[in-house]
């Protein structure tokens, strides 16, 4: 394995949805080697596991010119953690807020084990820049998407590992309709079509009917931010990102 990192050479947290197929796209079009990691940490929506594989077919299908920097993929078994942090996304129980003003959904320090891990196996394949889709403009109110959190995380890696790894949050100020507008900059209608199609966000897991903006049960809250985003882009025109 590299003995240090490249500081072209990135590594995106893949989880098979819209928002970290936009990622793997924008770390493929930058240029240089790019690996992919997921996390099966005991979600209800383990479909997502397979979407990734999905996802990652039809990209290398779609898009030649990526594919010969499209590098490894790595599934990283967190089932532990996430009995641990339970939560609507690990537990059959009802997507509502909570008494602390959070909802049910959010896994606590989910992003934060995350990129530890990412961190540990970048260190390994020598990659610097850790890529991950949070966003903090379109978003469910979990504290560990917002910048200051991942500034924050970013300096304890660094420090903690002696390396100079950079997340990098491509989507973090973005809308869901604008990450729309991204994908279709960055890879037309058949990069659109791709994420309508393969992705899965739908916190329930449901694989039903293809909606307009994809797949999922069209009620739970990845599925309405999913589903507005892209009403959003539809009613400006389709355009892509300036």
């Amino acid at each position: 394995m590299p003995a240090s990192s490249a500081p072209d050479a990135s590594l995106v947290l893949f989880s098979g949805g819209q928002d970290s197929t936009v990622c793997l796209a924008v770390a493929l079009a930058r240029g240089g080697r790019v690996e992919t990691c997921g996390f099966d940490y005991g979600q209800r929506h383990s479909v997502e596991l397979e979407a990734r594989k999905a996802v990652r077919a039809a990209v290398l299908e779609a898009f030649p010119q990526w594919a010969e920097r499209l590098g490894e993929d790595h599934m990283l078994e967190m089932r532990g953690f996430g009995a641990v942090a339970q939560s609507a996304l690990t537990d059959d129980r009802a997507i509502e807020m909570t008494d602390r003003g959070l909802p049910s959904t959010f896994v606590p320090g989910r992003n934060l084990v995350f990129f530890t891990y990412a961190a540990a196996l970048a260190d390994r394949r020598g990659l610097s820049r850790l890529v991950g889709g949070m966003c903090e403009t379109d978003f469910s109110g979990y504290p560990d998407c917002r910048r200051d959190t991942l500034d924050a995380l970013q300096g304890a890696l660094n420090l903690g590992m002696e390396r100079d790894f950079v997340i990098d949050t491509p989507l973090m100020k973005l809308t869901k309709g604008e990450t729309w507008a991204l994908a279709k900059q960055l890879g037309g209608e058949a990069l659109v079509e791709i994420i309508r199609k393969e992705t899965h966000t739908c916190y329930l897991g449901t694989r039903g009917d293809l909606h307009p903006w994809g797949y999922g049960c069209g009620t739970c809250p990845a599925c309405e931010l999913r589903k507005k985003g892209w009403d959003d882009w539809v009613a400006a025109g389709r355009p892509a990102a300036a």
